[in-house]
């Protein structure tokens, strides 16, 4: 079984440079492990999904500018999240808000080409189907 993410989770970018903190606003009504509880929706750059430090992917077009600008040398930029698609698969048997929970096994992509995984759902007792 896959757990419930909530409110502090940890998450991962594969092109960023450090961890980032889930923020999960309690609009969704749900709580879980004192925590409010995360669905596929919460997916926001820079109010669910913060920046992770500095990115490098070529795919980012300041990255690509400040490379180019290097004379090839990959020059990382800081990062700005761009998710503009909700997290997948989610679990689409428990509801949260009229949309599928998030589990720890969900990802969601960033258009800079990075794969934004969950590291620490912020709880460890509430599971949910993968």
């Amino acid at each position: 079984m896959a757990m419930q993410v909530v409110n502090t989770a940890q998450l991962q970018c594969t092109f960023g440079m450090a961890p980032s903190v889930f923020t999960v606003l309690p609009t969704n009504k749900v709580m879980c492990g004192n925590q409010p509880a995360a669905n596929i929706m919460d997916h926001i750059p820079m109010t669910n999904i913060m920046p992770f430090g500095m990115c490098q992917s070529i795919a980012n077009p300041e990255v690509a500018s400040a490379t180019a600008a290097a004379l090839g040398v990959l020059t990382p930029m800081p990062c700005i999240p761009n998710t503009p698609a909700p997290w997948t698969p989610g679990a689409p048997t428990v509801l949260i808000a009229n949309q599928p929970a998030l589990n720890d096994v969900s990802k969601c992509m960033c258009t800079w080409a990075g794969v934004i995984s969950i590291i620490m759902p912020g709880q460890m007792t509430t599971e949910i189907p993968p």
